[in-house]
């Protein structure tokens, strides 16, 4: 198994985790949990491959269903354990973002894609995946919250993935580089409140 495809499934189980979660405070039954997490896991990575004209990597290998599918009955039979499942969403989703982030950016680049569709390709990759788990559970978007930086992190992540490409670093390792800065990056936001400038209305000019 290469590092991209390790770094494909664990994406795919830690946002499963969370489309889960999302479902256990919805109060879904166990198939509405399994539909929610396998959205939420393949999503990002589903558009991806449609736009890199690649194989859909649910389609090409099954046992991506399977993963997000057995996520998502774990979570069903164990999410009461949790005092703040919205905490742990949180988390798990920051953990799932950085991963993505770095499995979409070195996918693309094994594509041979130019810089900017590797950056395009790691955040979409990253973001939405998560978009649709929240709007499908009729929640404000992570990725819409004003002032929170989360298309912001995943932008950093892609970049610094491709600096460590630029720099003659060995795939795997720019990823973890660049999984790291975006979990870092994300992670302030949720434990220090980071945010970054949004526009401001101004009164039209009389």
């Amino acid at each position: 198994m290469t590092p991209l495809v390790l770094l494909d499934y664990t994406s795919v189980l830690i946002f499963a985790l969370t489309g889960a979660l999302v479902a256990s405070r919805a109060q879904l039954d166990i198939v509405g949990f399994a539909f929610l997490a396998c959205l939420t896991a393949l999503g990002g990575g589903t558009v991806r491959d449609l736009l890199l004209d690649r194989e859909v990597l649910w389609i090409d290998n099954p046992t991506y269903l399977g993963v997000a599918t057995g996520a998502a009955v774990l979570v069903f039979f164990t999410a009461h354990l949790l005092e703040s499942r919205y905490r742990a969403i949180l988390w798990l989703d920051a953990a799932a973002l950085s991963v993505a982030v770095a499995a979409g950016s070195g996918i693309a680049q094994s594509n041979g894609a130019s810089i900017p569709v590797v950056l395009v390709m790691g955040v979409t990759t990253g973001c939405l995946g998560g978009l649709m788990r929240d709007v499908v559970a009729n929640e404000v978007p992570l990725l819409l919250k004003q002032g929170e930086p989360y298309a912001t992190c995943a932008l950093a992540g892609a970049g610094a993935f491709l600096i460590a490409d630029a720099a003659g670093m060995l795939p795997g390792r720019g990823a973890l580089i660049g999984a790291i800065l975006t979990f870092v990056l994300r992670g302030g936001t949720i434990a220090f409140g980071w945010q970054i400038p949004v526009y401001k209305g101004r009164p039209p000019r009389t």
